[in-house]
């Protein structure tokens, strides 16, 4: 098993690298087109601003190759920011268009609350799935954001968290899969996710 992470200058990657580390996968941070296209996983992370994110994909001429490995049917994975550049467009801090894996738009959270939702909070899963294997009913993972998937009630949303309205906080269909919480920061509950992955992908392959 062979995980891919993108490394296009958005956000520290040591601990997204050390939590796929733990359980004994072959992870490297590359924006190497050989050894992406070689991975079984290919994980897009993110900390920061769409602006930056999408700037520094075409930058680095990382968007055809991406498109080229999901339409083929490689595992792609988007975490945080790396999961609001999975849709179409983005409303932060301008009109930017994303990677258009999935359908949807982000835009800012405007709850009667802190932000960014920054903490702990409780997946609720809208359906049954195969992330849920060995989880508790209702686990706890760990946000920092401002932005969020809309609508939140489209099929792809596959667990919400509440935060003065449903946030979609896995969303996905297909080989296409994104996280808007860190796994990696994410303790027991973290790990059992991203292993989730991994034995979906042996499964599958």
């Amino acid at each position: 098993m062979r995980v891919a992470i993108i490394d296009y200058e958005v956000g520290n990657l040591a601990n997204v690298y050390n939590a796929w580390k733990r359980l004994g996968v072959d992870v490297e941070i590359t924006r190497d087109a050989a050894a992406i296209r070689s991975a079984d996983v290919v994980e897009l992370p993110g900390v920061g601003a769409i602006r930056d994110a999408m700037g520094n994909l075409k930058k680095f001429d990382l968007i055809p190759l991406l498109r080229e490995e999901v339409a083929r049917g490689k595992f792609f994975m988007g975490v945080c920011l790396g999961m609001q550049a999975l849709f179409e467009k983005d409303y932060e801090g301008g009109e930017y268009e994303g990677l258009g894996f999935l359908p949807g738009e982000i835009v800012p959270l405007r709850v009667p609350l802190k932000v960014p939702h920054m903490g702990w909070n409780e997946l609720e899963f809208r359906r049954q799935h195969w992330l849920q294997n060995k989880l508790s009913a209702h686990p706890y993972v760990y946000f920092v954001h401002s932005y969020y998937k809309t609508p939140v009630d489209s099929p792809d949303v596959i667990a919400v968290a509440e935060y003065g309205q449903p946030v979609p906080a896995i969303c996905g269909r297909d080989n296409v899969l994104g996280f808007q919480f860190h796994p990696e920061k994410s303790g027991q509950v973290g790990a059992q996710l991203l292993q989730n992955v991994i034995d979906y992908v042996r499964k599958e392959g």
